[in-house]
């Protein structure tokens, strides 16, 4: 496979440094609005379930599988669009689309019309991340290629942190529907930002990228180049297991704590002059965001400096991080403060996100150029239609289910529920474990 990607056509040089900064940071701001977009409705769920009468199975279906389903089975034509079409342009209209349903979703009057806004947000999403892969891999040399890919990673604790910020703040002070409002409108911006100031790097090799075109392999053979790479799934169905956990738990966090530690949040919100889902939702913003960011950052520049000595590092990393924030996980859940139980959630974040750089540029790294958006297409249908699709739906129904036949009443049904969750981090422990012994064999580039 090497010999093979060697004799294609060349692949876009780096761009320069001062450029390649901005293309990232403009890339970084897009993807934290997608996350933002995407997870707003997680912090707005039990105002909107009080609102519009929902169950947890009603808000999980919302949450996650109406928006997954779209974004992860449009993400894989889009890809393949990518792979030969203008990516900056693919980014910027997939952004003007999902910033618009966003907006939408503050007009809903009832649960089908807040879906169908939902699976808008979810077509527009699709277009972003993989075309956004396959373009900062062009903008980076090899060596660089981790801690790029985390630096673009930032946007999902970053964005996480604005939607509770923002969403928690606005909705206490306007309501939940005006909180929609202002989180989809910067993407309007930025969409212009994307189509006029990114530059599609196979413009300067215009005889490389038509060899390339008719040289481009099919899906088909795409996927046959994917059959043959175990490293490929493994490290796929860890991030999906961590991905169901995360996103099912992000659906859930905020109400989880309203629910178990509301006589406690209502005294020490009131003392900051504030509500109590305004108040938890900034302090739960905060710690996952800045402790997510450090460990997304932490996590590409650890691979690229010990990663690219010995692979298997990229591999162990995210393994032994994940099975370590296990007990931190159920302690913070059991505990009865309010204060030790966010002291003790702000630590995972820090290892959870330890995975994003390394395992985003090991894909990229295990298949030709030719087929690195098609790759990370697949990468994120898997991870997204199980972990965004089934996690937050999967939480409300086993919360529904230990609430009612088991009568530990809605409190307890979650926290538990949420302890489940968690525990099956050492699935994906055991993935990421064994993708070691393949990694080094199967990188391509």
């Amino acid at each position: 496979m090497s010999e093979t990607a060697a004799a294609g056509p060349a692949a876009p040089a780096p761009m320069s440094a001062a450029y390649r900064r901005y293309a990232l940071s403009v890339l970084l701001v897009i993807y934290t609005l997608n996350f933002l977009d995407r997870q707003i409705m997680s912090v707005l769920a039990e105002p909107i379930k009080n609102d519009l009468g929902l169950t947890d199975t009603q808000l999980g279906l919302m949450t996650g599988l109406a928006f997954a389903v779209f974004y992860t089975v449009l993400g894989i034509p889009i890809a393949r669009f990518a792979e030969h079409a203008n990516r900056p342009l693919i980014i910027a209209t997939a952004t003007a689309v999902w910033s618009a349903f966003t907006v939408l979703c503050g007009y809903a009057q009832n649960f089908v019309q807040l879906v169908v806004a939902r699976i808008g947000v979810g077509v527009g999403e699709a277009g972003c991340t993989p075309p956004a892969h396959s373009l900062i891999v062009d903008y980076t040399p090899k060596e660089k290629r981790a801690s790029a890919l985390a630096f673009y990673s930032l946007g999902t604790p970053l964005g996480g942190l604005l939607g509770m910020v923002l969403g928690g703040l606005v909705a206490d002070a306007y309501g939940w529907r005006v909180a929609f409002l202002v989180a989809g409108a910067p993407g309007v911006v930025m969409a212009l930002v994307a189509a006029f100031t990114l530059v599609e790097p196979r413009t300067k090799l215009k005889a490389a990228l038509e060899a390339k075109r008719a040289a481009a392999p099919s899906f088909g053979d795409a996927m046959r180049e994917l059959r043959t790479k175990r490293t490929f799934w493994l490290v796929a169905f860890a991030g999906a297991i961590k991905a169901f956990i995360g996103y099912g738990s992000a659906a859930f966090i905020v109400s989880f704590f309203l629910r178990n530690h509301s006589a406690e949040l209502a005294e020490v919100s009131a003392s900051f002059g504030l509500k109590p889902l305004g108040f938890v939702a900034l302090v739960l913003g905060v710690v996952a965001g800045v402790a997510g960011a450090a460990g997304t950052w932490l996590g590409g520049f650890l691979g690229d400096r010990f990663g690219g000595r010995d692979l298997r590092f990229n591999m162990a990393m995210p393994a032994i991080a994940t099975l370590v924030s296990i007990p931190f996980y159920v302690f913070g859940l059991l505990t009865e403060s309010l204060v030790v139980a966010l002291v003790v959630l702000a630590i995972p974040p820090i290892l959870n996100t330890l995975w994003y750089g390394p395992v985003y540029a090991t894909v990229q790294g295990l298949v030709r150029p030719e087929t690195r958006a098609t790759a990370a297409a697949i990468l994120l249908f898997i991870i997204n239609l199980i972990g965004l699709g089934l996690g937050p739906l999967g939480i409300g129904i086993i919360s529904d289910l230990l609430a009612s036949a088991f009568g530990l009443g809605v409190n307890d049904g979650l926290r538990w529920a949420l302890i489940v969750f968690y525990c099956l981090g050492a699935t994906a422990f055991i993935l990421f474990w064994a993708a070691r012994r393949t990694i080094r064999e199967e990188m391509v580039s």
